[in-house]
């Protein structure tokens, strides 16, 4: 009995899901070994935030698409949903794994950032306000709960209106230097003040 070739298809999207682990697990792995080396900043008074680079590092371009299809029972007849993920970069890119803190009454002022974020809320509560919403509406995760910033000309604040500090873990995808070095003054860019809100 000859063992049946894989189709090009499998092929590709084993690579892809090959590039995908490999991805995940080297961010996943700077935020675990770097978490245990960064040691807490102390609270400064009240209306501060922070941010800590743990890891940052370089990848080429890459294309990745993935799915799977997950059992729907709730539904009185069961159905697959199916999920999706896709990321491309084209040119080198910076990936940045970064730790945020915000004292009660924090802000991180307006901004943006040169390529999108993945946000994960870790303790407390953070609001974030869009600069393009007129009526200023607030938007509040809580520990668990993740953000997409888009970056680009997305211009924002995100804020601690709660009574206890603040801090989630970002990882941002930006652009890399031509140079090939990193900054991580790259991965922010300040926004004047839309003048949408009261503060």
């Amino acid at each position: 009995m000859v063992a049946a070739q894989p189709r090009q298809g499998e092929i590709n999207m084993r690579h892809k899901l090959g590039i995908f682990v490999l991805f995940s697990a080297v961010i996943l792995g700077a935020v675990f070994y770097n978490a245990g080396n960064v040691s807490a900043t102390p609270v400064d008074p009240p209306g501060s935030f922070s941010g800590t680079t743990l890891a940052v590092g370089k990848f080429g371009s890459f294309d990745v698409f993935n799915t799977k299809a997950i059992e729907d029972l709730s539904a009185l007849k069961p159905r697959k949903k199916m999920w999706m993920s896709m990321q491309k970069t084209k040119g080198t890119s910076d990936v940045y794994v970064q730790s945020n803190l915000w004292n009660a009454g924090g802000s991180t002022g307006w901004h943006t950032h040169p390529g999108h974020s993945l946000i994960i809320v870790t303790a407390g509560e953070i609001t974030t306000y869009d600069g393009d919403d007129p009526s200023c509406t607030p938007h509040v995760y809580r520990v668990g709960e993740g953000i997409v910033d888009h970056g680009g000309d997305h211009v924002h604040n995100i804020r601690n209106e709660g009574s206890v500090a603040a801090s989630t873990i970002a990882v941002q995808v930006i652009p890399a230097r031509p140079d090939g070095s990193s900054s991580a003054s790259d991965r922010r860019v300040d926004a004047a003040n839309p003048g949408n809100c009261p503060f």
